[in-house]
């Protein structure tokens, strides 16, 4: 099983960086949110006198784009598995003596691996956003987002498998995941949202990931008024289990 799943994660990379456009998708698309709307609105926005961030608007966002660079690739590394559908691919793996199992932890792991590459591209920016990056508190940076990274992975592969064409994958994109990242403190705060808007800030997944990230990187509190940086941790490793249980069950439930 361990060869197996080597072997198809080692594929999953390699395709993805054979297509120069699904790089630039998953890398551009964010730093270019990051550009545009850290300048441009930059000037405009405040957080609070006593919490906005020294580097203002751009380091605010800095955080959020991390998390939408791990998003973007999870899509674009998990629609593999339509195009898998298509060409045959997945049903010679589904005959196949080995477990079904070894497809999810596959396809996961490989969209994690490049999800994490993509943000460790993106750190290198991180002095222009006047966010100083320490050695010490980067061994929990990775954890933080190896563990957002699987979760958001593990969230496209289950979406992926349900569906049959990429059009309809990233119609649900559009409609539920580019959502899920705007309501996670990503673009703004919690801190002035009309009530309904932060209580779906509050259940959202997301929303710890990006409060987790921007813990790590400046010190301020994971989410004022909510759990720790441990608690959002913590809640980041279940939800990813969680998803990972479901996308386990989504593969033995339907066929492809």
């Amino acid at each position: 099983m361990i060869i197996v799943t080597a072997a198809l994660w080692w594929r999953d990379v390699v395709r993805f960086y054979r297509q120069p456009s699904r790089m630039i998708g998953a890398l551009g698309t964010p730093l270019v949110f990051w550009l545009l709307l850290g300048s441009g609105i930059g000037t405009s926005f405040r957080i609070g006198v006593t919490d906005a961030p020294p580097g203002g608007y751009l380091e605010y966002f800095y955080p959020g784009t991390l998390a939408l660079i791990l998003l973007f690739t999870a899509i674009f590394s998990t629609i593999s598995v339509i195009e898998d559908r298509h060409e045959g691919f997945l049903q010679g793996v589904l005959v196949s003596p080995a477990p079904r199992a070894t497809i999810v932890v596959s396809k996961i792991l490989a969209g994690a691996t490049l999800s994490l590459a993509q943000a460790g591209l993106f750190l290198l920016l991180a002095p222009f956003a006047n966010v100083h990056l320490s050695w010490a508190s980067l061994p929990l940076l990775g954890v933080v987002l190896a563990l957002l990274a699987l979760a958001l992975t593990a969230l496209g592969f289950t979406l992926a498998w349900r569906l049959d064409s990429a059009q309809g994958f990233h119609a649900i994109m559009n409609l539920f995941l580019l959502p899920m990242w705007l309501l996670s403190g990503a673009v703004f705060p919690a801190i002035g949202a009309a009530g309904w808007i932060r209580w779906i800030m509050m259940i959202n997944p997301m929303t710890y990931g990006v409060a987790a990230i921007r813990g790590v990187l400046d010190g301020t509190p994971a989410m004022p008024g909510g759990p720790s940086l441990g608690g959002s941790i913590i809640f980041i490793a279940l939800f990813g289990l969680a998803m990972l249980a479901v996308g386990t069950w989504t593969v033995h439930r339907h066929k492809s």
